[in-house]
């Protein structure tokens, strides 16, 4: 990051990165050099970059180059876009003097170039006949129609045509493919995959203690995080539910902590209210059951008066089948799952003075959203070190039948979707029941266990059974885990602390843009499927590239409209760098990243790489810029997408913040290639 200095001659003026020495007719103020003064002998000298630093290459355009006829003459739009750039071009340095810089480079790439030459027949212009053309050819946002992307494009740069039929220039089309709403990086943005499977061939968006606001242990308790939830499609959501201190009513709250309850009937009611707005397809409440039987009753009774019809509970007993999602479309159904998962079963309140530490331990291990995925594989291999992690699992075995019994049973008729751990060991708890379907749940660190051993038991159980996946219990800070460990042995419910931020969250909320954002993403084949042999998929097998997905990354842009001049550096613009690779299987698992571009709000990288994927139906595409820094790189933005609904082709890529919320403007260009 360089800063800017003075020299003997005068201050410096940076301009496309190369410094310039600004005059004394600039600064009149300043003494001359050829007058040396008292002031000019103490002169403040502060190191440049060094010469040799690589630059980004800088186009000139030909100034002879014919305008389009419904090119519009200069006016106040392009004035004010002139001077915005200059601003953000424009840093004061040492009190008095100024370094200025280009905005950066808004050459139109290479390919971008020959794409446009090559659609528009060699003329300078592309109708909406040669756009329709490339749509067929590369395709675009579903349903936009070539002349109402033309003008639209033409509105949107403030180019009216004067006469004849409007047409985009080559920096028009460049303004096309980086408008991500008029092209898209994904195939699909609406339900495209069979809804008509039993729900457990789907993996389903899952949140964990769904209610909370902030950590675990001392955060409130509220239905606004449920509310959040919900809008961005999360279709199982999470309560705890307690007798209120009067024990007369229901409160949700983490129990045994600090956090502040918020009253059931509140939750629900908001349920109720935002459970499809984001997709038509069913919510499951998980309830974890500490009520006496007269509060379940109450429950039971809650339950019906707030979701009526839309309640769905089977008549028998017990499920053979799952139903579809097709078939509970608009439909809420109850889950259960054991008490006793994480905080209490190791038994007593957390006290105040036990939650400052206990938190701090969980904040230095996974605080920062800076922390990296642990790998799968890794994972394993220390979860099988350690057999004391399934004491408490084969302790409580036979808990759940014990408490079945004294269940309410106008609450035990309306779970739809009943769990529990039979007895036995964990092995045990995944053998099939030909007379019935139910739900497993299992730690992080459980399913690391026996996976390292029993891979293929789990995928046979996920055939037909779900599987709940859950964060461990030292996650005070609601951080998250690896889910590809859960969803490579076909896993439903890997539960997520949607509170938290960080890279795993990335990932889920990536992972869930799969078809059309509804929360319920079919399984592959392979995860379903039995061998005549009897065999099933091991997750742990060597496996043969299926693909490969070529990668480039061209430029980014946006940065100077939703951050502040100074929020990468406070004497020159950022110099970022893009950080892209795959996350999956540990075979398909990899980051590489570009060169860091200096001093440049428009970064201009250019850079293709390539990814051999073993597991390319599960995989997510990871992508993050950074601004380079002497102490601490900043964060530019994010995304992570599902890459079977890549949509190959040049396209315009949106960016995140670290919480996961859509930036206004920043975005790239990239490609996609399958090969």
């Amino acid at each position: 990051m360089a800063l800017a200095c003075m020299h003997e001659s005068g201050p410096i003026n940076s301009v496309n990165g190369r410094a310039e020495y600004l005059t004394n007719r600039e600064f009149p103020f300043l003494p001359s050099p050829s007058r040396p003064s008292a002031r000019s002998s103490s002169t403040l000298r502060i190191p440049l970059k060094p010469r040799d630093a690589k630059m980004p290459k800088r186009e000139k355009r030909a100034s002879s180059r014919a305008s389009p006829p419904h090119t519009p003459p200069p006016g106040t739009e392009t004035e004010a876009e002139g001077a915005d750039e200059a601003a953000m071009g424009t840093y004061k340095c040492c009190i008095f003097f100024t370094r200025r810089f280009a905005l950066g480079d808004t050459t139109t790439p290479e390919d971008v170039r020959m794409l446009f030459s090559r659609y528009a027949g060699g003329s300078p212009y592309m109708g909406a006949d040669d756009l329709c053309r490339y749509l067929a050819a590369w395709g675009g946002a579903d349903g936009e129609v070539p002349e109402h992307i033309v003008d639209r494009v033409l509105q949107d740069r403030s180019r009216t045509p004067r006469f004849g039929r409007p047409a985009l220039t080559v920096d028009d089309f460049r303004h096309f493919l980086f408008s991500d709403d008029l092209n898209p990086p994904l195939r699909h943005y609406k339900v495209h995959q069979d809804m008509t499977a039993p729900l457990s061939h789907y993996f389903i968006y899952t949140g964990h203690n769904s209610y909370l606001t902030g950590n675990q242990l001392s955060s409130d308790c509220s239905d606004a995080p449920i509310i959040k939830a919900l809008q961005i499609g999360v279709r199982v959501i999470e309560l705890d539910i307690w007798p209120n201190s009067s024990k007369d009513d229901i409160d949700v709250l983490h129990g045994r902590t600090l956090t502040a309850p918020v009253s059931l009937i509140r939750c629900l009611r908001s349920i109720k209210e935002y459970a499809f707005v984001a997709s038509p397809y069913p919510v499951i409440i998980t309830l974890e059951d500490h009520l006496t039987p007269d509060l379940q009753a109450k429950v039971a009774k809650m339950v019906l008066e707030v979701f009526g019809d839309i309640l769905y509970y089977p008549e028998s007993k017990h499920l053979q089948e799952f139903p579809s999602p097709e078939a509970l479309k608009g439909r809420v159904m109850l889950s259960t799952k054991p008490p006793k998962e994480y905080l209490e079963a190791k038994g007593g309140t957390m006290k105040d003075r036990e939650i400052e530490p206990q938190f701090k331990k969980g904040e230095r291990e996974d605080a920062a959203w800076g922390v990296e995925v642990p790998d799968i594989q890794d994972e394993m291999q220390v979860a099988d070190k350690h057999d004391d992690d399934l004491l408490y699992c084969e302790r409580g075995m036979g808990d759940d039948e014990k408490k079945t019994k004294h269940t309410a049973p106008e609450y035990k008729h309306l779970i739809t979707i009943k769990a529990g751990k039979p007895k036995g060991g964990l092995v045990d708890a995944l053998k099939n029941d030909p007379d019935k379907v139910r739900r497993l749940s299992l730690s992080e660190q459980e399913l690391a266990k026996v996976a390292a051993r029993n891979g293929p038991n789990i995928v046979s159980f996920t055939h037909r059974n779900m599987l709940r996946i859950y964060p461990k219990g030292t996650r005070f800070n609601s951080s998250n885990y690896n889910p590809f460990l859960g969803w490579v042995h076909g896993a439903q419910m890997v539960a997520f602390n949607m509170q938290g931020h960080g890279r795993a969250l990335w990932l889920m909320q990536g992972f869930y843009k799969a078809n059309g954002g509804c929360g319920f993403v079919k399984k592959p084949d392979f995860l379903m499927q039995t061998c005549p042999d009897g065999k099933v998929f091991d997750p742990k097998a060597d496996l043969p590239v299926k693909a490969t997905l070529k990668v480039k990354v061209y430029m980014g842009e946006g940065w100077h409209q939703d951050f502040k001049q100074t929020h990468f550096d406070s004497y020159s613009p950022p110099d970022f760098y893009v950080k892209v690779g795959i996350a999956g299987v540990p075979l398909d698992s990899v980051m590489r990243k570009t060169k860091a571009v200096e001093d440049c709000w428009v970064p201009v990288w250019e850079e293709e790489f390539a990814f051999p994927l073993t597991v390319p139906e599960i995989a997510v595409l990871r992508v993050e810029v950074h601004e380079q820094d002497v102490s601490e790189d900043d964060f530019g933005g994010q995304t992570a997408l599902p890459v079977a609904d890549l949509r190959p082709g040049i396209r315009a890529v949106p960016l995140f913040d670290h919480k996961g919320l859509k930036f206004k403007s920043v975005k790239l260009l990239m490609s996609f290639e399958f090969a």
